[in-house]
């Protein structure tokens, strides 16, 4: 069956009381994935996923925003056929107190220290 065209997309999305500390730092360990989710802490607005430049192909970048969508540390939401995307960091904080925090932190300091 068709949907119609009026329907709303809906994105399923994880409820904090299901988010487990596994599946959330095993999506943090891929450094493309990192770097979307520092990106949306810096940002001051919801980007859509075309907004980041990642060296990967385009369906690796779906790939890795819905990996991050089911580890809970996305929230995703069409504005017309654009997927757009937030840090579900107040929903992370009160599940793992300080885990993004540190997370966002480490990755920062890692990208500025010279090898």
């Amino acid at each position: 069956m068709a949907r119609s065209r009026a329907a709303a997309r809906v994105i399923e999305h994880p409820g904090v009381e299901d988010l487990s500390i596994q599946q959330v730092l095993e999506a943090l360990v891929d450094p493309a994935r990192r770097t979307v989710v520092c990106r949306l802490a810096r940002a001051d607005t919801h980007l859509s996923c075309g907004s980041f430049d990642l060296p990967i192909s385009r369906s690796t970048s779906t790939h890795h925003f819905n990996v991050l969508r089911q580890a809970g540390l996305l929230r995703q939401y069409y504005v017309g056929t654009t997927k757009m995307n937030a840090l579900r960091t107040e929903e992370l904080e009160h599940r793992f107190p300080g885990l993004l925090t540190a997370v966002i932190s480490a990755t920062n300091t890692e990208s500025t220290t010279p090898d």
